[in-house]
């Protein structure tokens, strides 16, 4: 990488990015539902002068061919949550029960200031860029859903993929790592039958609500007991539902249950482990009917090739002051920006932008007080600090492009 001196006129747009993340945030949209938001973003490459393809029914790409060298793929998520907005905030969602509570509006608009501002300095890199907007990654719908449309026949095929999120560190900051930095998800439904009867007759029952509930408590070995203690795995519960009123012994009971793992073996052996207990419980309790299991909701693992997160690590080392660039933690999210560059067998890195005030994010970690201080993604007061956060995570888009096409 050889020249960023452009990235110094990134001043002169920041306050279209400024009020474009505002519009964003005020008009949130669920996953596969992102109309409005595509037709924002396709105006907005409209007038950089750029066409954007529609590939599945609210993704979008958009593709700068600059002469030989590399292609790199760059992509943003694009859809909202179903939560109602509680930060006070003067341009908070204007749509009942829908919010940016995640910060793909920072991403969306991030990655519009870098298609900008490498579309105005052509003459600064050399090679193919491509802008991708993703609808429904909160659902792990989007990315399949832009594979199915048929993305990889589409566009040009990549060299390499990038992509951020914003997370609730200090703001300023970039935090990369190499391997695993997302864990793999799973939800899975399970239920499981009994034989209903009158309240005041048990005898006569197969009782699904105690069913569930040894089901429920022996869930919780398969982390303490059949995990090793040096690997990583979390098994929730999140649902146990059954029955109606009081003196009906209801038919059947469900669980809903999530799964996060960072290694995929582990993965396979904890669904095992769900469904020998589920199986298990349900032979003992004399269940008349086998146990179903739907799984839905599935992310895959995010796990950095290390030649691909080193050469962007050095990239923004080279270019931040001291101190921007931090290791990341292994977070516990998930995501599906990964189905895009496995489907093209690339490689690809992924790393966090830091989006919370500063100052604030010191004073609790000194009382020790982060996790409740500090607003988390997915909740109601998550609200991103837009400076510097909205310019470093442009300028880290830039430069990760400039790290593969820079001339």
């Amino acid at each position: 990488m050889t020249n960023t001196g452009f990235l110094d006129t990134i001043d002169s747009q920041l306050d279209w990015q400024r009020d474009l993340y505002k519009d964003f945030h005020r008009e949130p949209e669920l996953g596969l539902e992102e109309h409005k938001t595509s037709d924002r973003i396709e105006s907005e490459l409209k007038d950089m002068g750029l066409r954007a393809e529609r590939i599945s029914a609210t993704g979008l790409v958009a593709v700068i061919e600059n002469g030989k060298g590399p292609t790199v793929l760059a992509r943003a998520d694009i859809d909202a949550l179903p939560i109602s907005e509680d930060t006070g905030l003067d341009y908070s969602s204007t749509i009942d029960g829908v919010m940016h509570a995640c910060g793909h509006d920072i991403h969306i608009t991030s990655l519009l200031g870098a298609v900008r501002l490498l579309n105005e300095n052509l003459n600064a890199w050399s090679g193919t860029y491509i802008a991708l907007f993703q609808p429904s990654e909160e659902n792990a719908a989007g990315a399949k859903a832009m594979i199915d449309d048929g993305l990889t026949s589409k566009i040009p095929k990549p060299d390499i993929a990038y992509a951020q999120h914003v997370m609730p560190m200090p703001t300023g900051t970039v935090n990369t790592k190499a391997g695993p930095v997302l864990s793999a998800g799973d939800s899975v439904k399970i239920t499981v039958h009994g034989r209903g009867a009158h309240g005041s007759m048990p005898h006569l029952s197969v009782d699904p609500v105690v069913l569930a509930a040894t089901i429920v408590l022996r869930l919780q070995t398969i982390v303490s007991r059949e995990t090793d203690p040096g690997e990583f795995a979390v098994v929730t519960i999140g649902a146990s539902n059954s029955g109606s009123k009081s003196n009906i012994i209801p038919d059947r009971a469900e669980l809903l249950l999530n799964l996060r793992t960072y290694d995929m073996t582990v993965r396979d052996r904890i669904i095992a482990s769900i469904e020998r207990i589920v199986k298990g419980e349900c032979e003992a309790a004399g269940s008349p009917k086998e146990p179903s299991f739907e799984y839905y909701d599935q992310f895959p693992l995010t796990d950095n090739d290390e030649d691909a997160n080193d050469a962007v690590t050095k990239a923004f080392e080279d270019y931040f002051d001291d101190g921007v660039v931090l290791p990341a933690t292994p977070a516990t999210a998930s995501e599906d920006f990964s189905e895009i560059p496995d489907a093209f067998e690339i490689p690809y890195a992924y790393w966090m932008i830091g989006c919370a005030d500063a100052d604030a994010y010191k004073k609790a970690a000194e009382a020790g007080t982060v996790n409740s201080d500090i607003p988390a993604n997915h909740s109601p007061q998550f609200a991103p600090v837009i400076d510097p956060t909205l310019e470093i995570a442009t300028k880290a888009q830039v430069i990760a492009a400039l790290s593969q096409l820079g001339s």
